[in-house]
This record gives structure tokens, C-alpha cells and sequence, in this order.
């Protein structure tokens, strides 16, 4: 098993720990991952990780263009956003690429609800890309 991807707010009042790989690392160019992240996307999705978190995030609930419940993490001291979790598939935990200690390690493969994206934001013309989210399964 590689080491734990550790990481955390801006001030550091917000840390987490995940144990394990990430099913899928990837650019998200919806407008909701838009306006919370304040420019574009990328994130890191674990399905059935092993995650610790240090201190009291303030969280917020909204719904996504594809009617996924979202439920995001922020620090309330300095308002970084950390990671995300979803109340209908409670096994699932999103955290931010820029909120890791070591975010060369994140390595984006696929680019979903490209449909959503800005002419400015460009990402790796390699990646596989969709339009909205990939099909399941």
C-alpha cells in the first residue's frame, strides 16, 4: 500500500488523512466545482478509504447539476475548501488537489461536465473527457 494522502486547510485548523488509493482523480469543470473552488476543478475520489480528521470543519449542502446531494468541508477560519462527502453514498470521500501537503502527487485522468467548461480553463488534451459525469459501473 502506498503512503497516506495527507493534507488540510490554508491555516491549518482543518487536517485529514486518507488511507488508500483513489478510485479516480479528476478534473471537474461543473459550476458548482467552479464557484467553490474559485477557478476550476481538480479533485481525488476514495471509495472505502481508511480517513482521519483533525478539528471542526463548517460544511454546506448543495445539489449538483446532476441531482447529487453534495456535502462540502471548509475550514471557518480561513474558508479553504477541504474535501466533500455525498449523504446518499456515505462510502465515497472527494478532498481538493491544491488542500494536499503534497499536490504534485495528484495526476488527473479523466475531465467531467465538459459541457460546463470555461474557454479559459484548459486541461490535458489526453485526458479522457465527458461531457457530463461518466456512466456508472
Amino acid at each position: 500500500m502506498s503512503r497516506p494522502f495527507t493534507g488540510g486547510c490554508a491555516c491549518g485548523a482543518v487536517r485529514y488523512e486518507v488511507s488508500g488509493e483513489p478510485i479516480a482523480m479528476l478534473d471537474c469543470q461543473c459550476r458548482q466545482c467552479q464557484r467553490e473552488s474559485g477557478t476550476g476543478h481538480a479533485s481525488l475520489t476514495f471509495a472505502h478509504a481508511a480517513v482521519s480528521l483533525e478539528g471542526q470543519p463548517t460544511h454546506w449542502e448543495a445539489t449538483g447539476d446532476g441531482g447529487t446531494v453534495k456535502r462540502r468541508a471548509f475550514c471557518p477560519t480561513c474558508g479553504s475548501p477541504v474535501y466533500m462527502t455525498f449523504p446518499a453514498a456515505p462510502d465515497f470521500f472527494v478532498i481538493r488537489a491544491a488542500s494536499l501537503d503534497e499536490p504534485e502527487r495528484y495526476r488527473p485522468h479523466m475531465v467531467t461536465w465538459t459541457d460546463a467548461a470555461q474557454p479559459w480553463d484548459h486541461v490535458d488534451p489526453a485526458a479522457t473527457k465527458f461531457a457530463r459525469m461518466p456512466p456508472a459501473g
